[in-house]
């Protein structure tokens, strides 16, 4: 036990910081980095400090809604490996094709329905590139655009609802994760919207960017477009119905996500792919991301308990409002600015659990709603993910996309989409009903 040592608010920050970025060099992973810097300045705490990471971790044991974590992702993973998702995408196939870009809209109502169904960017960005992408390129539309739609798409999937990203910043900021789920509810249907207009007045201008689907494959017989739409429906059902319980107070939360897991199981099965390689694949995939979280969410409690209760979040409110004398507002805009630039070389959890522990605490200072910022944050991430050079969904694109579709076409496509995410942040920002309306509006006592 080292005894309690005197050192300034800014001598904590700097020591902190520095140590947690050597150790990113060495090529530690997120939580062990985070959680060894947190542990070893508990030391500095005084008597008691050693036993902070333990009583952290029983306080992320007892956070009952963290159950809602595997239950969702399990439920998408589930609809995913049963090909449930690609019911989804010959139903907006076929309904969407005559418009012009229609395979495009579809894209990106996929992406939108399976985000409502996993709450992760990247498993939109796997469907999407394995089932759309190459559809899409053998039907002659523009790689650069289509490229574009999916990685759009696909970060749609970190806001709507049940994010994953949302359930951290909750925990961090301690703040109702159902609230920040219903606050980015209307957000995110806005990008999508924004996204599906851009892409239709786009192919329409442009007709060989996006060509709507041939008469000849569009003369469907109605009762096989019918029993497409039944089929790509199902998923939907499952989603709206487990929501609708949700808000209509049928069920809380947690009970709400074991409904949608247990919706998707039933209808895997209903449709006679509950296979034991499907089952076996959907539980090994949600144990290894949910497990993965579960230590992200240790070290940041440890992080940042240390972090506050040392001193060093008084260091960055004395940078900005004494030493620079900045406003609320500017102080605002530096801290989204601030994701941005880490964006390009972080994901979104290792920056929400680096930057949070500062920003959350001085945002609730400076009188702003912890809700609205958690989504203002949300699309700021989604900015960050998609802006060169090292944005994270970039390179995971990169990966997936087949190799005619170069990195610097993938630069290229998501130069507009980010354009329509800046329009969002700043109308969301200028406008916080948009985000605020739904939770404060909506009965969720004793949720």
């Amino acid at each position: 036990m080292i005894d309690s040592i005197d050192l300034s608010y800014e001598t904590v920050a700097i020591l902190m910081f520095s140590t947690m970025v050597l150790m990113f060099l060495t090529g530690q992973r997120v939580f062990g980095a985070i959680g060894f810097v947190g542990a070893m300045a508990a030391m500095f705490w005084g008597t008691g400090g050693v036993d902070m990471a333990f009583a952290q971790s029983t306080k992320l044991m007892s956070w009952f809604p963290l159950l809602t974590l595997p239950l969702f992702i399990f439920m998408g993973y589930i609809l995913s490996e049963s090909g449930i998702a690609s019911d989804l995408y010959k139903m907006f196939h076929v309904w969407m094709g005559p418009l012009p870009g229609g395979l495009a809209v579809g894209t990106l109502g996929l992406m939108v329905a399976i985000s409502a169904m996993n709450g992760l960017s990247v498993a939109g960005m796997a469907i999407g590139a394995s089932i759309a992408l190459p559809e899409l390129l053998r039907r002659g539309y523009d790689k650069v655009m289509v490229t574009g739609v999916i990685q759009a798409g696909s970060s749609l999937g970190i806001l709507v609802p049940p994010s994953v990203v949302l359930v951290l910043y909750g925990m961090i900021a301690r703040q109702p994760v159902t609230k920040l789920w219903l606050a980015g509810v209307v957000p995110g249907l806005m990008l999508a919207g924004m996204f599906i207009l851009y892409t239709i007045v786009r192919c329409k201008l442009q007709p060989q960017m996006g060509p709507a689907l041939p008469k000849e494959e569009r003369d469907m017989p109605m009762g096989e477009k019918l029993a497409l739409l039944k089929a790509g429906i199902l998923p939907l059902l499952i989603f709206f119905s487990m929501t609708g319980l949700l808000l209509m107070g049928v069920t809380g939360l947690v009970e709400s996500s074991a409904f949608g897991a247990t919706a998707a199981l039933v209808a895997a099965a209903w449709k006679r792919r509950l296979t034991k390689q499907v089952l076996e694949d959907s539980m090994r995939k949600s144990l290894t991301i949910t497990c993965m979280f579960m230590w992200v969410i240790l070290a940041a409690l440890c992080f940042s308990s240390v972090f506050d209760g040392l001193g060093a979040v008084k260091a960055i409110e004395g940078l900005f409002l004494d030493s620079w004398g900045l406003g609320p507002w500017e102080v605002l805009l530096l801290m989204q600015l601030s994701y941005i630039l880490l964006g390009m070389f972080l994901d979104d959890t290792a920056m929400l659990v680096i930057v949070a522990p500062l920003y959350i605490p001085l945002i609730i200072a400076l009188g702003f709603n912890p809700i609205w910022y958690g989504v203002l944050y949300t699309i700021t991430v989604q900015i960050a993910y998609m802006t060169p050079p090292f944005g994270y969904n970039l390179f995971l694109m990169k990966a997936m996309a087949p190799p005619e579709i170069s990195l610097k076409d993938i630069y290229k496509s998501v130069t507009p989409f980010v354009l329509i995410m800046v329009a969002a942040l700043g109308i969301v920002t200028l406008f916080p009903e948009i985000a605020l309306w739904l939770p404060e509006n909506v009965d969720l006592r004793g949720r």
